[in-house]
């Protein structure tokens, strides 16, 4: 057996004690500190998530998250893991999926399959099948090593306005000049669903938590509702906001959030109904205080269910461009 394939006798077998004695300890513990997969665990942790935590979230059992941060298990484990953590690596080529970037990479870099199966001691099935999301991480982090041994984590985008103001970070309030533009272009907001008491946001009903209300549980209503959610919970209120608008409860939404377009479910979800506005500069939002500063990340208009000539009035009122719903 080559030294190569020792990964993938452990997984196969799920024991050191099954390899030859005196090379079980270290290659046993070749994926378990492989830096992705030491990544992978300091995201879980930066979450204050326990493995069963993040194993409720993505369908698994904490069995099966345990044997991943040990480099074990399927790559089907490891995107869904990743995207629940919104973990991303940099320094490998852009993909929608490891898997994916894993191939365009070993295009990019002019390899072929029989080359990288020389190169890494997999067999050249076993590459197209992590090239297809399938095979164990082992594999895939074989065929990492050979094509992007620099790859690390993507630092996470900051979703507060700086350290000293973790506390607050969500209580970031839309400007009157920015809304004056809304209301010119979608007219007047029936609910705002995800208000705070402090904020200029003008709208003929607000649902705010302190009060008792939800709006991720109470129905939406009226012809116009007008969404700046908790950044920290953006993709939970798109989701809620696109439940509510498919549901008939609300005709128009328009959601002002972080241009982050990485999900899976936005690119097949949303972008099919939604059109996107991404803003020129950066929008100086007020804080609980009064005072303004701009997003230390761009912005974009999420919008459902607004006509074409609301959509070209936003734009002559805002910089930015549209793309629109597919």
């Amino acid at each position: 057996m080559l030294a190569a394939d020792y990964p993938r006798k452990f997984e196969e077998t799920g024991s050191c004690r099954n390899l030859a004695s005196g090379l079980s300890s270290g290659i046993c513990d070749i994926w378990r500190h492989h830096i992705l997969i030491d990544d992978l665990r300091a995201a879980r942790e930066a979450k204050g998530w326990l493995q069963r935590t993040l194993a409720d979230r993505i369908g698994v059992s904490a069995q099966a998250v345990h044997r991943l941060e040990r480099g074990i298990g399927s790559t089907a484990t490891l995107e869904v893991a990743m995207v629940a953590l919104d973990f991303r690596l940099t320094g490998v080529a852009s993909g929608k999926s490891l898997a994916e970037q894993l191939r365009n990479q070993r295009i990019r870099k002019k390899t072929s399959v029989a080359a990288l199966a020389k190169r890494t001691g997999l067999s050249p099935t076993t590459i197209a099948a992590v090239e297809q999301g399938g095979d164990s991480v082992a594999s895939l982090l074989r065929i990492l090593e050979a094509l992007a041994p620099k790859a690390k984590r993507r630092a996470p985008e900051r979703a507060y306005w700086g350290q000293g103001d973790k506390d607050d970070r969500d209580s970031r309030f839309t400007p009157d000049d920015f809304m004056q533009s809304v209301y010119a272009a979608f007219g007047e907001i029936d609910l705002d669903p995800c208000a705070h008491p402090l904020s200029p946001v003008v709208a003929k009903r607000k649902f705010i938590l302190e009060h008792g209300d939800d709006g991720l549980t109470d129905h939406w209503f009226g012809k116009l509702a007008y969404v700046n959610p908790p950044f920290s919970e953006q993709l939970k209120w798109l989701r809620r906001a696109h439940e509510q608008w498919r549901a008939g409860n609300i005709r128009t939404v328009v959601c002002l959030v972080p241009a982050r377009t990485d999900s899976a479910w936005f690119h097949e979800t949303l972008r099919v109904d939604a059109d996107v506005y991404f803003l020129q500069g950066r929008v100086r939002f007020l804080d609980t205080s009064g005072r303004s500063q701009p997003t230390p990340f761009s912005l974009m208009v999420v919008v459902l269910g607004a006509s074409d000539e609301q959509l070209e009035t936003f734009a002559d009122l805002i910089p930015g461009f549209w793309m629109r719903r597919s």
